[in-house]
């Protein structure tokens, strides 16, 4: 289904919150939404890596990881892998590597930005947990919806 999410926030005034600027576009998909599933990361891509092998159902992974710009938590295999399991898309906040594979992947990647740096797998992190970052709160099970103009998060579905 297409969705603008100017027209979302229009009609649901109130009711969404509007996800501040600073997240770029790095997957083949601009457009996604789907029922969120968190992670907060530590500089560890260990849970990301479990969860995008597993399957996504039409599920967006938000991953916290602190706006770390050190280190990647999301790199071409792992958004690969999101892809083949039905993950409509990844939003780090952070940065992923691999960006230009990435970008020809069927799968909305957001991050603030691009390292090739790997991160660790020492800290695995919690998966399931409220999240907060650039001005909105992550929570399972509510809903996120990204498309050229920016992030909103809904407590219920929309679409």
């Amino acid at each position: 289904m297409t969705f603008k999410t100017a027209d979302l926030s229009d009609a649901h005034e109130g009711r969404v919150q509007v996800v501040h600027p600073g997240l770029v576009n790095f997957g083949g998909r601009t457009r996604f939404h789907g029922e969120i599933v968190t992670i907060r990361a530590r500089g560890d891509y260990s849970r990301v890596r479990e969860l995008v092998r597993s399957a996504g159902n039409g599920k967006v992974l938000v991953v916290d990881n602190d706006a770390s710009m050190q280190v990647a938590v999301l790199g071409d295999l792992l958004a690969a892998a999101g892809q083949e399991n039905g993950w409509q898309g990844v939003v780090v906040n952070g940065c992923i590597r691999d960006s230009a594979d990435i970008g020809g992947m069927e799968i909305g990647v957001r991050a603030l930005a691009s390292v090739p740096a790997r991160g660790s797998s020492t800290d695995p992190g919690a998966v399931n947990v409220e999240l907060t970052f650039l001005g909105a709160v992550f929570r399972p099970g509510e809903y996120l919806y990204s498309d050229e103009d920016g992030i909103l998060v809904s407590a219920q579905a929309l679409l």
